[in-house]
């Protein structure tokens, strides 16, 4: 059982996999939203090892790259408020300067600012 899954490029799973976290590669739209639905309809994930039971999966970190490739899908996901909660974390090659962060979009709306 995992608490913690990763859907992210290879490098970053090694990272997460140092410290015992599981996580999954996908490659293209179609294997990110099948992976996707996986894990959070049937709260199950296939790896190389056999199959990862993430009935107890409390958070899944999407690198922004993979978030991309579910996009509507992973909206309607967080909308819905049911877990696992959704993290995005930025890939190695570096965040697009056109991504908004929720955060930084819901402290603009509100007008505060934290320092």
């Amino acid at each position: 059982m995992a608490e913690i899954f990763v859907l992210a490029e290879e490098e970053i799973l090694i990272a997460f996999g140092m410290i015992g976290i599981k996580g999954k590669s996908v490659v293209g739209r179609d294997d990110a939203i099948a992976t996707f639905r996986g894990i959070v309809r049937d709260k199950a994930c296939t790896l190389e090892r056999g199959p990862v039971d993430l009935s107890d999966c409390k958070m899944l970190i999407l690198s922004e790259d993979v978030s991309d490739m579910i996009g509507e899908e992973l909206s309607e996901w967080q909308l819905s408020g049911a877990f696992p909660l959704i993290v995005e974390i930025p890939p190695l090659s570096g965040s697009p300067a056109q991504h908004t962060h929720l955060v930084d979009a819901v402290r603009k709306a509100i007008g505060i600012k934290i320092k």
